[in-house]
């Protein structure tokens, strides 16, 4: 067994753990609305109707077919050009470029963020500057509104800035509020919170957004105040994670001014020297990069999914997003328990059994039977959060004492750098066969082999590398 020197211990006061623990579950309560409700249920539209008003304003970069009908709403996005930094491109094109971007901005930035939370005394500081960021973006989106969509796109960029390197710091404190055998359990009830938290967000601004009529308020103002309501959310239950959480991390030398941010890069290029050294551990992050990349294709294509194949109202997807949400409370607590009886990886490789059932089932849904795609939802949902809860928990078993949050960089960026090869695979089947169908079973790829690469990690030797001591279940 290797030493690679010390970070952070838990208290050893069990009720001061519990305590520190459930503040720590409240920050994913805070965050999952910015993913919910900012990103996958109102940013996409809203932001590609926005750049389609500004398209209509130039009514000689487009087709015949007018970007915005009667009513103001946005149509023929595929040939609605707009224009920004000299580029022109589809203003449907618009929210997927604008992920890719904000993908690799995070890329540069993530590595460095950890190596600074690693080496800083002032963690919970940094936790509450990136969520006071990224909250304070959120809310701003309020007034995107007209044809101001380059305002929504640099507010997106800092909204996805302050969330990515939020979690980061956020993921680190794992080791500092919980022991090994108490790590699945916790990452595990944090992950459901998160999504029992942006459930119960997501449902209040939905019903909001469906009585707008009622409310005498306009579709574009009710999506802003959802967008204001999120980053009011995220900010306010932010507090608790502060107030709760207490500083572990031993004196690395000067804490201020530019001499943090250098010894971040110089801790970041010995970190990435010395991650050689663990090759389970690097091992256990690329098995992860694959089947988290079909977990996160599957989420992201269900919608088009439903309504392109299987021909479902909007009604309906709003619906299934719901009850993935909740169910995927449910779901995040029973992996808790299961992997405290036999272990974080043979819980993991279950999950991904019942993820190739899952994938699978879709296949088969029949057009227009909603029952069958929600039964299949509700699938997603026990699995979705436990999965990943699991294995963040495992991963921080891997990681040598006092790099946590530089490594749980490369787990983020790397999740992030390989998110496209699922969307890539669904896009080209379904080009390739004319259907969507042929596309969603082609997903199954990534968690058979994502199950053969877990399967082959001989994870015990992995948390001995890493000179952790070894949790009793595994």
């Amino acid at each position: 067994m290797s030493t690679v020197g010390s970070g952070p211990s838990p208290a050893a006061d069990v009720r001061q753990r519990r305590r520190e623990q459930w503040g720590w579950y409240f920050y994913d309560w805070a965050n999952s609305t910015f993913f919910t409700s900012v990103i996958t249920v109102f940013g996409a539209l809203y932001m590609s109707s926005v750049a389609a008003l500004d398209a209509k304003s130039h009514p000689e970069r487009n087709g015949p077919t007018p970007c915005v009908d009667e009513h103001g709403v946005a149509n023929n996005l595929v040939n609605c050009d707009i224009s920004l930094l000299g580029l022109t491109f589809p203003a449907g094109s618009l929210w997927g470029y604008l992920l890719a971007a904000s993908t690799v901005i995070q890329v540069l930035i993530l590595p460095i963020t950890g190596a600074i939370a690693d080496r800083s005394q002032n963690k919970k500081r940094m936790l509450g500057f990136f969520a006071l960021l990224g909250s304070v973006a959120s809310a701003l989106l309020f007034f995107v509104s007209g044809d101001r969509w380059e305002l929504g796109v640099a507010l997106y960029m800092l909204g996805n800035i302050g969330y990515g390197a939020s979690i980061v710091t956020y993921y680190s404190f794992l080791p500092d509020i919980a022991t090994p055998d108490e790590r699945d359990a916790v990452s595990s009830r944090g992950w459901a919170f998160g999504y029992l938290g942006g459930g119960v967000a997501l449902a209040a601004q939905l019903a909001f957004y469906l009585s707008r009529d009622a409310l005498g308020v306009s579709e574009s103002l009710a999506v802003r105040i959802c967008f204001l309501t999120s980053g009011l959310w995220w900010a306010l239950f932010t507090l608790i994670p502060l107030r709760r959480l207490t500083e572990r991390q031993p004196p690395h030398g000067p804490e201020h001014g530019v001499s943090v941010v250098k010894a971040g890069f110089v801790e970041l290029r010995d970190t990435l020297r010395a991650a050689k050294a663990f090759p389970l551990t690097l091992a256990f992050l690329g098995a992860y990069l694959v089947f988290t990349d079909g977990i996160s294709t599957v989420v992201s294509v269900s919608a088009q999914y439903g309504s392109e194949e299987l021909k479902f109202g909007n009604e309906v997807l709003i619906a299934t997003i719901l009850v993935i949400q909740f169910v995927a409370y449910v779901g995040g607590t029973l992996h808790g328990i299961a992997a405290r009886r036999w272990g974080a990886k043979k819980t993991i490789l279950a999950s991904l059994l019942v993820w190739m059932v899952v994938v699978a089932s879709a296949y088969f849904i029949e057009a227009g039977q909603q029952f069958q795609f929600y039964a299949v939802a509700a699938g997603i949902g026990l699995v979705l959060g436990g999965t990943n809860a699991l294995s963040r928990s495992l991963f921080s078993q891997m990681i040598p004492a006092g790099k946590e949050a530089q490594y749980y960089s490369l787990y983020e960026i790397g999740e992030r750098g390989t998110s496209w090869l699922g969307p890539l695979l669904f896009a080209g089947v379904g080009q390739a066969t004319g259907s969507f169908r042929y596309a969603i079973i082609a997903l199954l790829v990534f968690f058979v082999v994502g199950f053969i690469l877990v399967a082959l990690i001989p994870v015990r030797r992995a948390i001995a590398e890493a000179g952790n001591p070894e949790p009793s279940v595994l």
